[in-house]
């Protein structure tokens, strides 16, 4: 069974910036996306980014592009969300997620394309 932990979330003034990771465990971990996802008290989950695990494509909700950074570091199985420019309505649980076979219409950004969920780390962006 695949385990995710994600750490790096906290308090930060809007135009700051803040790096989370996800580090994967597990019997032979294999992912064939990696993803972050974001929920405010209820709403529900939504897609922010994600990443092939193989090739390092990339694709990005409109909300965060060119502000925000997913990456991979395949050694380490860990995926990481480099967020900039972080603004109030940022503020949200993010989760880790992976998806361990390949998706038939490229990256998914549904939630139940994803197989494994971490925990959640909480974000918050004050004005």
């Amino acid at each position: 069974q695949v385990r995710l932990v994600e750490s790096g979330g906290g308090l930060v003034q809007a135009g700051g910036s803040l790096r989370l990771s996800c580090a994967a465990s597990g019997r032979a971990f294999s992912s064939a996306y990696m993803g972050w996802f974001r929920q405010t008290p209820g709403k529900e989950r939504v897609f922010v980014a994600a990443i092939n695990w193989n090739y390092g494509s990339t694709y990005y909700a409109d909300s965060v592009k060119a502000r925000f950074t997913i990456s991979r570091d395949n050694t380490k199985s860990a995926v990481y969300l480099q967020m900039t420019s972080l603004k109030p309505e940022d503020t949200a649980v993010y989760y880790c997620a992976g998806r361990a076979d390949e998706h038939p219409y490229g990256i998914p950004v549904a939630v139940g394309s994803y197989d494994y969920w971490g925990q959640g780390t909480q974000v918050t962006v004050s004005s």
